[in-house]
This record gives structure tokens, sequence and C-alpha cells, in this order.
């Protein structure tokens, strides 16, 4: 047997929802007994959605998945294409309660209940509470929460280029995972046998794990950016990776949202970006600062890279992601941008590095706290506001009727505009605005 022909078992090995299950099993996550009884008869509001969510049929012939690596001479790779487009379906049955037994099983998996198509997390026997708030926790570094809450206090409390230049790396890493999901386009796990404890990027394709390449992009980064600029022993760094990068793989798969070769497949997939655009990191933050017409690039450039993505791929929270990850970053660097001309918040000059960090006080802890507070509420209030104004204004321009707006906002022509304007003054808000506050308050 070839080298190829090995790789390509392993490939299938690693892509069964099997070992999947197995897993979640090993941490005390079971599905209900009556779901291994009885197949769930799908609802009449189920086959409505069987053109978004593709035919759900062809997830049950795999021990796999139906996008992946096959053996040879197999028929599992006869999925029907999506309506409309091609490529194999995303076909992930919604997490649909089956009717339960005499024992009755909690929900675990309802904190990401998908507000667009209204699925939740599936009920399943969980005997393993501690492991399940772990892998919660774990899985939130990779979704908007962490990030709303993380790069900004990044910025505002402890170092302004490294939060910039984070964003930057997370931007470049998440765009391409986004955009090579909707070109391979391989589904989620097969369920049964697997548990979808969390459907929130249930409509997305698989391969890879943004989530892992998130994990992995983030930790690295920070010791990347850090190490020489600050003074700490790396020994920190170095047992902050691989707790942080485990811990968001493994929550993948014990929430069921991902495979073992979509994990593998996403961390390698991050190292190899890093290895080749790190080193032009530098230089994108230096030209996003002091490029006379860098605001209007990086909003052309941005657009751009949306337009391409946006037409890989039939409505699902990849979308809207995508559009959100690019709002963000050319918010971010515009921001910086006025920032650094109008003098609001400098970065240190080099010949004091590396900085060392400043006794932790009562007064310095109290005005962190006073930044993040005012700052969030602001943030918030800001995002509420634009999203009050361009779903309506994007509705009305294009004739969409924006009386249920879950509906309006699966509309590229709502989705797009809603999400890169409204995260992009978020973005400039986090980098202009809110410092500006602090300044003008006296608390920067």
């Amino acid at each position: 047997m070839s080298l190829r022909q090995r790789l390509a078992q392993l490939a299938v090995c690693l892509q069964e929802p099997q070992k999947v299950a197995r897993f979640q099993r090993l941490c005390g996550v079971e599905a209900p007994r009556s779901r291994s009884a009885a197949a769930p008869v799908p609802r009449e509001d189920e086959k409505a959605e069987a053109p978004l969510s593709g035919d759900s049929q062809c997830r049950e012939r795999l021990p796999g998945a139906c996008g992946g690596p096959q053996p040879s001479g197999s028929d599992r790779n006869q999925c029907p294409a999506k309506p409309g487009g091609g490529g194999a379906p995303n076909g992930v049955r919604n997490g649909l309660a089956t009717e339960l037994g005499p024992a009755s099983p909690r929900r675990a998996g309802a904190l990401r209940r998908n507000s667009l198509t209204g699925e939740e997390g599936e009920l399943a026997h969980v005997s393993n509470w501690p492991l399940y708030y772990l892998f919660c926790f774990g899985t939130e570094l990779g979704n908007e929460l962490f990030y709303i809450l993380f790069f900004p206090f990044w910025i505002w409390n402890l170092d302004a280029l490294v939060g910039r230049r984070l964003v930057i790396i997370w931007v470049l890493v998440m765009y391409l995972g986004q955009c090579t999901k909707d070109i391979i386009r391989w589904p989620r796990p097969a369920s049964p046998p697997v548990v979808k404890l969390e459907v929130f990027y249930n409509s997305e394709y698989s391969m890879p794990s943004t989530h892992a390449m998130s994990g992995t992009a983030i930790p690295i980064a920070m010791v990347l950016l850090t190490y020489s600029r600050w003074q700490y022993p790396l020994i920190y760094g170095l047992i902050l990776v691989p707790c942080w990068c485990s811990l968001v793989c493994l929550s993948r798969i014990y929430m069921g949202m991902h495979s073992i070769l979509d994990i593998i497949a996403g961390f390698l997939y991050t190292i190899l970006i890093l290895a080749i655009f790190y080193p032009f990191v530098d230089l994108i933050d230096s030209f996003n600062q002091t490029h006379k017409y860098a605001p209007l690039i990086i909003i052309g450039l941005h657009l751009a890279l949306g337009i391409f993505s946006f037409t890989l791929d039939t409505w699902s929270t990849s979308r809207g992601d995508t559009a959100e990850i690019l709002g963000s970053g050319a918010g971010i660097a515009c921001g910086s941008h006025v920032t650094y001309n109008v003098g609001l918040m400098l970065d240190p000059p080099l010949d004091i590095l590396p900085l060392v960090r400043p006794p932790l006080t009562v007064t310095l802890f109290g005005r962190a706290m006073l930044r993040i507070l005012i700052g969030m509420v602001f943030v918030l209030i800001v995002r509420v506001i634009m999203k009050k104004i361009t779903i309506p204004l994007a509705c009305k321009i294009f004739n969409i009727p924006c009386d249920d707006v879950r509906k309006a906002r699966q509309h590229m022509e709502v989705e797009l505009p809603y999400r890169y304007i409204t995260y992009g003054m978020v973005g400039f808000s986090i980098t202009f605005l809110v410092p500006y506050i602090f300044f003008f308050i006296g608390i920067s």
C-alpha cells in the first residue's frame, strides 16, 4: 500500500463520526435511549427547511461525512448537490428533541441557540458536568462574546500595538478558514451517532474548524508579539499555547461540531498561515496607521474580499460571520489610522523596550475596570443603534419585508450591509471613539 493510500485511509478514519461519539461518551455525554431505539419522524417545518439544510439522508449513508475522503469504489460519495448550487449539502439534522423515556434527560447545549434558524442543542444525558462547563468555556473562546471582550481589553488596558496586530492575524486566519470551508464543503459529523450539544454553526460546513484555527492562532500570536516586547518568563507562553489550543479544539469535538480530521486540519492550516503571513504583520499595521490613503484602501480591500467570498455558497451563518470579521477588521484598522494621526494613543518608543509590567494597585485595577465598563457600554450602544438603522434601511432599499427580522437577515442584501457596517462601526469605536472618551474624561 502506497503512502498516499495510507494517508487517505487515515483521513477517512479520522473523519468518522463514531470517533466523535466515542469521545463524547468518554466525557460523559450520551444520547437519550429513545433516539437510538427509533429514528425521529421529521416535522412539517423540518421538511420545509430541507432545501436550506440539505438532504439529511446522505448523512445516514456514511460513517464519515459525505464530502470527505471516501474509500475507492464506495457509493458513499454519491450525495446530491445543494439546490441551486454545486457541492455536497451540509445536511445536518436539526437538534430536535425525541420523545423522552422514563429518565428525562437534560438539554445540554442551549447556550448557543441559533437565533436565525431556531435550532437548539439536543437533549442529552450529561454525567460529567465539570467537563461540560469546561468545554463550554473552551468553545466560547472562539465566539463573538469572547472576541468583543478580548480585543478591546488588549487595546484599552494592556498594549494597543499587540491588540491591533492580534486583530490583523485573527481577521486573516478566520477569513481564509471561512472561505476554505465553503470551497471544500464537507458537512458536519452525522447525528446520530454524534450528539449535537451546540448547533449555532450547524448550517456552516465543517472543514477546517475555524474554532481550532482561532484557538491556535491567538495564543501563538500573543506569545510571538509579546515575548520580545514585554518582560516575562517564556515558560508562561509555552504553557499557555498548548492549554488554550487543546481546550478549544477538544471542545469542538465534545460539542459534536467537528470531526478529529477537521480539528487537525484547522491546526495545521493555521500554522501554515502564520508561517507565511506573520512576517508581514508589522508592515500591515504600520501601513494602516501611517499611509495617507490607508482608510480607502482598507475599506476597498475588505469589501473586495467580501464580494469574492460571499458568492461561494448559499445562505448560512458563515456568510454573516465573514462579513462581521471583515467589517470588524476594517473598522479597527481605520480607527487606528485616525487615532495615530491625531496623536491620541501613541505606541511607546522602541528604546524603552522591553516593557515592564507595572505593579498591580487598586488605582490601576479600578481604572482598568472603569475603562472596560464605559467602553463596552458605548460599544454595545453603537452596535444596537447600527443594527436598528442598517436592517430596516437595507430592507427598504432592496424591497424586502422587514416585519420578520430573522427572515429578512437571511437575505444577502440585508445580512451583508448589516454585518459589515455595524461591526465596522464597532471596530472604529474600539480604536478611536472609546479611547477619545477615555482621554476626554481623564482615564486614558
